[in-house]
C-alpha cells in the first residue's frame, strides 16, 4: 500500500526547520533519460547528476533559494508527476 503524502505535517517540518527564505536541497532519482523533466523545473540552477552504478536511473541534486515552505511543496507536487520518479 502506498503511504499518502501528508502535506500539512511535511509543512509544519520545514517551516521549523528555520527561517524563509532559505537555502534548500531537492533530491531525485529518476530513470535514465528523464534527467532533463527535473531539470525544467529547476531552469535557472545548477543540477548535479549521478548515474546509478547499474545504468538504469539518475540521481539529481539541486541546491535552490526558497521563499517558503508552499514553494518547495509546489516543487515536489510537480516532480511527483514525473514517471518514476523517487523523491526524498
Amino acid at each position: 500500500m502506498e503511504k499518502k503524502f501528508d502535506k500539512a505535517a511535511f509543512k509544519e517540518k520545514l517551516e521549523s526547520a528555520g527561517q524563509f527564505p532559505m537555502l534548500y536541497m531537492f533530491k531525485f532519482i529518476v530513470p535514465m533519460g528523464r534527467e532533463n523533466e527535473i531539470s525544467i523545473l529547476f531552469p535557472k540552477n545548477e543540477i548535479v547528476l549521478k548515474p546509478s552504478s547499474g545504468g538504469k536511473y539518475i540521481s539529481t541534486t539541486i541546491q535552490v533559494m526558497m521563499d517558503s515552505a508552499d514553494q518547495i511543496i509546489e516543487i515536489y507536487e510537480q516532480a511527483s508527476e514525473i514517471e518514476g520518479v523517487i523523491s526524498f
